[in-house]
This record gives C-alpha cells, structure tokens and sequence, in this order.
C-alpha cells in the first residue's frame, strides 16, 4: 500500500514539472513575458558596446568577445546631446549611482600654504666656535680629554706652556713698573694679541707674577665636537685646541618641492616634530633659503632654527617640518581629485544636474592640503565631479565629448 502511494507521488511531481516547464518556456516566450521585459526598450539602441572597452562597437547584442560579460546598449538619449558644441553628455542618474560619482562644490575661501617635509636635526654653524693657541708651547693640563663631552661656561679647558707668552708677561710687569703708559699700552696690547683675555691680564698685573701656564676657558655651555691635542702634546701657532658647539638652539635642514620653494622665505613660522619626542612641537622660523637648487630631485634646500634649551634636540635626529607661508582670502577652490590633467589640458567635469555633464576647461593655480586653485573656468557655487570621472569616461564616451572641444581655446595648467 506504501508503494502505491510513493508512485502516485511520484506521477504527480513529474507532471508539475512538465507543465511547470513548459509554462516557463512559454512565459520567455510570450512578448509580455520577464525575458522580453528585461530585454526589449522603448527606446532604440544606438549600438552596442562592452564597458571594458566602450571604443568597440557591435550592431546586435551578444556576448562581449573581450570580457565574459554581456554587451550593454547605447541609447540615442544617452549620447551627447546632439548639436551641445561644448561637449555636454548625458548619464542615467541610476548608472551614475552605480558608478559612485560624487560631487563637490567650487567653493571660495582662505587658502594657507601649508608645507610639508622631513630633515635631519644639524649643529647651528653660527653656535661653533674654535679654541686655538696663538704661540708654541706644550699642553701641560687637559680638562676634557674626549670629542663629544659636555661643558659648561667658564669651565677650564686646558693649560699651555708657552716661553714666549711667558716673556710677553714679564715684559709687561716691566712696563708696569716703569710708569711709562707708552710701555704699558704696548705690553698689553702683545699680551691681548697672544690671545689672553682682559681678566687674564688684569690678573697677572695684581698678582705682579707672570704665569707659567695660559688656561683656556669655555666660552659658552655646549659640548666638544673635535679634540684637537692630548695632554703634553706640542702646539704650534694657530693650531686648534678644541671645536666647541653650542646647542641652545638647532637647525633643522630640510628640502621642499620646487613648486613650494617660491611660497616661502626667510622669517616665516615653523614647527617640528621628532620621534624622540613624540607628541611634542618645537618652534622655530625658517633661518635661510639655499640659493641653489637640486638638479637631481628638483628639490630647494632650506633650514629651520629651533630653539632648544632643554637640549631634547641632537644633531643627527630626523624631524618632521611644517610651515605655514603667507595664505590669501577670497580663493576659488575644488577638491584636488576633481581635476583631471591629460598633459595638454586641465579639465573639470561640471554637474549641471545628476545626469548631465559637460568637461570645461580650466587654469589652476596652487594646491595646499586636498584642494586646488582654480584661476579661470568655473564659479563659486558650481558642482564638480569629485569621484568616479574615469568611470564616467568610460561609462559615457568622454573621450568623444573632448575631442569636440578641439576646436576651443586651450587653457593650458
């Protein structure tokens, strides 16, 4: 009895199909039926064409013989409008959708030239100064004995022996004695010219004792960067002691684009950021604008002096510089992606509307940040493509639409 039943179930769900089949065959069939829904238009297709390759034209549908896809129809009312000289085309807002267009408004405001780069932290050169000795001699006391060590001002260096400054000392306690001014002018006038300071001298006409020794003082806190003779070594005149610098402040020497090198100039504000410190700026102004430029990245060379006077910066770490040049009101701007440079023309796709668009031509000027300068071609207030222009290209022929502004003035970037 089981069997019987599971046979008659089976008879029935095989006539379902069968009629349910042809059913289905006679609905694509059948003019009102989905296929012919979904594949007959009102409207008449002007050609056919594959979206990968939208220069490729086909008379009939069918399959794409470049991609795995189906050919899409190009419709008379999705062409350029016939007889728009200025290149106006029209596109389904529903495919622009798809597409992902979104626009931006030119928009009128405060452009501030804001510049960017990397460097190295340097010593500030005008911070350097160099300890010498003026006579022969030898070093018979050294206070700091290795490059790099830190010192403070008025801190002794080192001691020299010298006979002839030594000489140069006794002559001028001669003078001294004599009470001649000449004598005495003369004297210490030698004693200056061997490099003692005024209070070295005022010290030994005191005392009345000429000094054995010279000692060499630091003239400011700051550290060695070259040790130039080991204790009991023999000096020579003009020979260098020590290379000391100062780094209560800092350069920062960095390179720019050359198209930012014109915005800036000596004096203007800066900051840096080093990754020793994060989180920290250090203030600064630009200290000098090299006058040559880099031939190989096309690059300008400028420094920063940063003040440093708990000495957190050190030669040699990088930093990230930013500057603000000079800005300017009343800028007519768009979004720096709405621009679209083909090498011979600069060109913006204006939204009349969402489903027509129309390529004009402009003249930038300078770009800061995300958005540009527009200096002839659009208005305040005028809708731009910001996203999705190449899809547009190919989605709408913009090739074709360009190629009518041929006979237009260029605007060139």
């Amino acid at each position: 009895m089981k069997s019987a039943w599971l046979k008659v179930l089976g008879a029935v769900v095989l006539l379902l199909a069968i009629f349910g089949g042809g059913y289905g065959y006679w609905r694509l069939q059948t003019p009102g039926g989905p296929t012919a829904a979904s594949t007959t238009d009102a409207r008449a297709a002007l050609y056919w064409y594959d979206p990968m390759v939208p220069d490729q034209r086909f008379d009939k549908p069918g399959k794409s013989p470049f991609m795995d896809m189906q050919l899409v129809p190009k419709y008379a009312d999705d062409a350029p409008d016939a007889g728009a000289a200025d290149g106006a085309f029209r596109i389904d807002p529903r495919v622009a959708q798809n597409l992902g267009v979104r626009l931006a408004k030119a928009e009128v405001g405060r452009m501030a030239r804001e510049v960017r780069s990397v460097g190295v932290v340097a010593v500030d050169e005008h911070r350097i100064e160099v300890v010498q000795v003026r006579a022969a001699g030898w070093v018979e006391q050294l206070a700091v004995r290795a490059a790099g060590d830190p010192v403070r001002r008025g801190a002794l260096l080192a001691a020299v022996y010298a006979p002839d400054l030594l000489a140069a000392q006794q002559e001028f306690l001669l003078a001294q004695r004599s009470g001649d001014e000449g004598l005495k002018t003369a004297a210490r006038a030698r004693l200056s010219l061997f490099g003692l300071s005024p209070g070295q001298i005022a010290r030994v006409a005191d005392s009345g004792v000429a000094e054995r020794r010279v000692s060499y003082y630091a003239p400011f806190d700051g550290y060695v960067m070259e040790l130039g003779a080991r204790l009991g070594s023999a000096v020579q005149p003009g020979m260098m002691l020590f290379q000391l610098a100062d780094l209560s402040t800092v350069w920062l020497e960095a390179e720019v684009p050359e198209a930012q090198a014109a915005w800036i100039k000596a004096g203007d504000t800066a900051s840096a950021e080093v990754p020793a410190w994060p989180g920290e700026r250090f203030a600064g102004k630009v200290d000098y604008v090299y006058p040559e430029l880099n031939p190989t990245t096309r690059t300008q060379k400028l420094r920063l002096r940063l003040e440093n006077k708990d000495g957190k910066l050190r030669p040699g770490m990088y930093g990230a510089m930013q500057l603000n040049a000079a800005g300017r009101d009343g800028v007519l701007t768009v979004p720096s992606e709405a621009v679209i440079k083909t090498g011979q023309r600069t060109v913006v796709l204006l939204a009349e509307d969402l489903s027509r668009f129309r390529p004009v031509l402009v003249r930038t000027g300078m770009e800061a940040g995300d958005r540009i300068e527009i200096l002839e071609g659009l208005k305040a207030g005028d809708d731009v493509v910001a996203s999705g222009q190449f899809l547009i290209d190919s989605e709408a022929s913009l090739r074709g639409a360009l190629d009518r502004l041929g006979g237009s003035a260029e605007v060139q970037p």
